[in-house]
């Protein structure tokens, strides 16, 4: 390379460098500009930077690599602290969860416990009504629509009750403008509010179906026990008394009462079965007793007390009354009981007796034909002969007496009674 030693002076143009190369006999020149010169300087420049750069990545490597994975651990750590965060919040939802199921099903539980106690209650309900019906007592009450819908016939099994309460738990329906998601966040009333809410307005239902059906039991009893005194008061003034205990077993050790035994519905019932026993013995001794009339709608001719003899003439005590009937006339029993007489017997000519219990007789006489024999169980309407004129008559009659202990006591006493006591016979 060659290049002059001159400086250029001011206003001549600086001769430029230029580089000779030779290759044998070939010669190159290559003129050296200056934005070569530039490109060099700034290529070498780039190439120091790079060389710079690299030594530092690799003197800073570590540090780097050491950082990078200390921010991606901590940020591990975060995703982790944040999941077991809301893996806890989850086991703390599932656990209310479960024990909010866990009391539903025990409210569940109880509610079908009394549904089932009402429906072993209805049982025995029914059979108690069914006594006062034919015992001639219609309970007044009448059961509610709820108190329907529980009965044994429309609710018989656990799974209807479980149904029945599952659509009791479905949110209320309301307008659409209205409309809210059920149990959403802020809805004010969570899945365990509306249960308490749901199981209690069901448990006050129940009691409710609980006092109507003490209710109607105790109409029933009253029912029972007035027309059991009512019966038993017109049984009174016919010279009667009703034997309670008869038929009663007492005596024995003292034990202290079953805990259901003081449940107050099983003491209602006991108090109507009560009731209905004391009807029923009071009607078995109506009925039993010659209560009834031997000729029905027949009028009756001759009292009883004294009177004149229609033989003798003098005064003399007509020990029954006499009605007025034809011969062959049907002769009807005036109670259940056993025929002890059937035969001519004397002054009554042919005579039928009838014995019913408690001393209580009746004899039937001057009849023209016997229809019975000793022995005979009778009861109340059965015709035991005919009407006629045997004995010491002086026409076709019906004699009818009524004795107790063996003595003639009035019949009119026991017609009177027999009357009223149809209204409760019916």
């Amino acid at each position: 390379m060659a290049q002059t030693a001159e400086q250029p002076g001011f206003g001549k143009k600086r001769k430029q460098h230029v580089l000779i190369l030779a290759s044998g006999d070939r010669v190159r020149h290559l003129t050296i500009r200056p934005w070569m010169t530039a490109l060099a300087v700034s290529v070498a420049g780039a190439l120091s930077l790079a060389y710079l750069g690299a030594t530092s990545y690799l003197i800073l490597r570590d540090d780097l690599i050491g950082a990078t994975m200390a921010r991606q651990t901590r940020m591990q750590h975060d995703y982790e602290d944040r999941i077991a965060a809301l893996r806890a919040q989850v086991d703390r939802v599932t656990s209310r969860q479960l024990l909010d199921q866990q009391v539903v099903e025990r409210k569940v539980e109880k509610l079908l416990d009394q549904q089932t106690a009402l429906t072993s209650r209805h049982g025995r309900m029914s059979e108690l009504m069914e006594r006062a019906e034919n015992a001639g007592i219609t309970p007044a009450a009448t059961p509610s629509a709820f108190s329907n819908a529980l009965l044994p016939e429309k609710s018989a099994d656990k799974g209807r009750g479980v149904s029945a309460i599952e659509k009791l738990m479905q949110p209320d329906k309301a307008p659409k403008s209205e409309k809210q998601v059920f149990y959403a966040p802020g809805s004010g009333e969570t899945p365990s509010d509306r249960a308490d809410r749901i199981f209690s307005k069901v448990t006050l239902s129940l009691k409710d179906i609980e006092r109507q059906q003490i209710s109607r039991i105790a109409e029933l009893t009253a029912d029972a026990e007035n027309k059991a005194t009512a019966m038993q008061d017109i049984i009174r003034q016919a010279g009667l008394k009703i034997d309670e205990a008869g038929n009663q077993d007492v005596g024995g050790p003292y034990a202290a009462p079953q805990p259901a035994e003081n449940d107050p519905f099983n003491v209602s019932l006991a108090s109507l079965d009560n009731a209905l026993n004391r009807l029923d013995l009071v009607k078995e001794t109506a009925t039993g007793m010659p209560f009834g009339n031997p000729a029905p709608g027949r009028t009756i001719t001759s009292r009883f007390g004294n009177r004149l003899d229609p033989f003798l003439g003098r005064p003399a005590l007509h020990t029954g009354i006499d009605f007025r009937a034809e011969t062959g006339a049907n002769v009807k029993a005036t109670g259940a009981g056993t025929v002890t007489i059937a035969e001519n017997s004397g002054g009554y000519g042919n005579m039928v007796e009838i014995d019913h219990g408690q001393g209580v007789s009746t004899r039937f006489g001057h009849l023209s034909a016997i229809l019975v024999k000793p022995g005979d169980k009778i009861d109340t309407g059965d015709v035991i002969g005919r009407a006629g004129s045997t004995g010491r008559s002086t026409g076709p009659h019906i004699h009818y007496e009524v004795r107790r202990n063996d003595a003639p006591v009035d019949p009119m006493r026991f017609l009177v009674a027999g009357s009223e006591l149809k209204t409760y016979l019916k």
